[in-house]
């Protein structure tokens, strides 16, 4: 099969998107960005990616931070282990005095995988590499027909990805190449309903001749996730501060901020054992309704106590927008479920003996 990378570069020349981090040329940048990307939509990404980089603008600034300043940034934009290899990364490569400009080099980084190697390789540095996420799978196994499914089709598919540098026109611009694939994959290639009458590609795709170009890739039945089950504690102040914790440093939402509560377990919390891991005594009262999230592995549902509480260190008091700005999305969907239920309101009602609407 013959692909046309001076189709797939034209049309990029002509339509890529305006993104942020576009165009950028600092290594540093360009793989805090992808690190971003991977688990996060570019429109989600951008405006967290111009804050990350306003607060540490350097690989200099990130290595030296406190980690918990790193993943304070890093709140709601989910799958916390890129914010810790992001800041052990950048102590490393620190360390050895900046960036390695192959992929080989790069993947010697704590936390750099193939992906982000062979990204920051071809867009910072020119190394004739296409870097695989998603999208580039989803075009590969399209213009090649790919019905092997996914995960055991990944090596074939990249093998296959690799082809585009046989072209003279993509090695000259292998960062382009790199992002016309990406920008394809996002915005005509997509998931679902792909807009093959748009492709610049769509002479070279075997998927598209074969009439099956929207079923692949296809990808292996996964079996359900789990459903774990726990209770948390939302303590409020009278000016309307809300109290939290961190999480241990390591493990699952390590050094994040956290409403307090039980353990994530299988099995539904008894009022009274649940009540055991309140941060406080205090009159709490149920809130209706069950935040749900899904975590990688498993699913959550968690329900949520709220009550006027004293007595409980200052340093973990927060207001409500900090609050807002600093928990990861699990723990947002729970302030989501108190301000729902009018939760100050609740709380206030608890301390007075009155019932709770």
């Amino acid at each position: 099969m013959s692909l046309s990378a001076r189709d797939l570069l034209a049309w990029y020349d002509r339509h890529r998107r305006t993104l942020p981090f576009r165009g950028e040329a600092d290594p540093y940048r360009i793989w805090v960005s992808e690190v971003m990307l991977q688990q996060t939509t570019a429109a989600a990404a951008g405006p967290r990616f111009a804050r990350f980089v306003a607060r540490f603008p350097d690989l200099a600034t990130l290595a030296t931070a406190p980690e918990s300043a790193v993943m304070e940034e890093w709140a709601g934009l989910g799958y916390y282990a890129r914010a810790r290899n992001l800041h052990a990364g950048a102590q490393a490569l620190l360390a050895r005095g900046g960036f390695p400009d192959t992929p080989e080099g790069l993947r010697e980084i704590p936390g750099i995988g193939p992906y982000t190697a062979a990204a920051v390789a071809a867009i910072a540095f020119g190394r004739p590499v296409v870097p695989v996420d998603a999208n580039v799978e989803r075009v590969t196994a399209r213009l090649f027909a790919v019905e092997e499914p996914l995960p055991r089709a990944k090596p074939r598919l990249s093998a296959l990805a690799q082809r585009w540098m046989e072209a003279e026109e993509a090695r000259a611009r292998p960062g382009d190449l790199a992002q016309a694939l990406f920008d394809l994959g996002a915005t005509v290639c997509t998931p679902r309903a792909p807009a093959c009458t748009l492709c610049p590609v769509r002479p070279a795709c075997a998927g598209a001749a074969a009439g099956i170009a929207a079923a692949l890739p296809a990808k292996a039945a996964r079996p359900p996730r789990p459903l774990r089950h726990g209770v948390h504690f939302l303590a409020l102040r009278g000016d309307g501060a809300v109290w939290l914790r961190r999480r241990p440093p390591r493990g699952l939402l390590g050094g994040m901020w956290e409403i307090p509560g039980t353990p994530w377990r299988d099995s539904p919390w008894a009022e009274a054992e649940a009540a055991a891991h309140a941060p406080c005594r205090a009159r709490w009262r149920a809130v209706p309704g069950v935040a749900r999230h899904g975590f990688t592995h498993f699913e959550l549902a968690a329900t949520l106590r709220v009550a006027r509480a004293e007595g409980l260190p200052e340093e973990g008091w927060h207001a409500a927008a900090r609050a807002e700005a600093i928990l990861p999305r699990a723990m947002r969907r729970l302030l989501a479920l108190a301000a729902e239920a009018g939760a100050m309101k609740i709380a206030a009602d608890s301390n007075s003996g009155r019932s709770a609407p």
